[in-house]
């Protein structure tokens, strides 16, 4: 398995290099990463019911829509995100939830899955998954609240009746609704919480230990100029983002 410190930041980017690694590679990946402010919505949603567009705004976060399917998530640089890219014939996706779960445990957290694959402590959300297929290979990735701006996120997710009402482009389209849920951030239930640049390496570094096959990647200048041109074709641009009918 290669592992991957991914140190962008740019949520263009980020999306992109998950769908560049589930198409162009063959070996199993783990990636750790994290983004600036950014909603990053499922392939089958609507922008306009989903996310409060003027807060957005005002505030410069991002609106990406990723390869997986789902719902909406908020991330900031309080939030570390796990993608897991494998080959497999026998789809298991539980199996990255519980891979999540170990990781967590490791770190002394007690939490537990829902039937949505969702991560929570005492009932609150800390973690949201989304999962994709691509011919013989499969991706899981996750969010891992940390010490997210917990504000930000329920602000940022709460679209208003009057975009919907504006936007005839919405009009009689089916489309995927995330399902709200209350959160907490994973800092406040440790006793002596880590620096989340600490907490990142951690959650490398046990993959790379636990296994003597699995080694560190670093994206070369051949991967990074390939998920550049994807995230300008793609990823960063409003046709990508905001025309949820160009999905499907």
């Amino acid at each position: 398995m290669l592992c991957i410190n991914n140190t962008f930041t740019d949520a263009y980017f980020n999306i992109a290099a998950e769908e560049y690694l589930l198409k162009n590679f063959s070996d199993d990946i783990f990636m750790v990463w994290q983004n600036e402010p950014s909603i990053i919505l499922g392939k089958h949603q609507d922008v306009w019911a989903e996310v409060n567009i003027d807060f957005v705004r005002d505030k410069h976060i991002k609106v990406v829509r990723r390869y997986s399917g789902g719902g909406a998530v908020y991330h900031d640089l309080g939030n570390i995100n796990v993608t897991f890219i494998e080959r497999s014939n026998n789809l298991d996706f539980d199996k990255y939830t519980n891979l999540t779960l170990d990781i967590l445990s490791r770190m002394g957290v007690n939490a537990q899955a829902d039937k949505r694959r969702g991560l929570n402590i005492d009932g609150l959300k800390i973690s949201g998954s989304a999962q994709s297929i691509h011919k013989n290979r499969v991706m899981y990735h996750a969010t891992l609240l940390y010490s997210s701006n917990l504000e930000y996120l329920t602000t940022s997710l709460e679209s208003h009746n009057e975009q919907l009402e504006n936007n005839s482009n919405i009009q009689s389209k089916i489309y995927v609704r995330s399902v709200k849920s209350p959160v907490t951030n994973i800092s406040q239930h440790l006793a002596n919480p880590l620096a989340i640049e600490d907490l990142k390496a951690l959650i490398l570094n046990d993959f790379i230990d636990n296994n003597s096959e699995n080694k560190q990647y670093k994206f070369t200048e051949e991967d990074i100029k390939a998920i550049s041109l994807l995230k300008d074709a793609k990823y960063a641009t409003e046709v990508w983002n905001f025309n949820e009918a160009s999905h499907r």
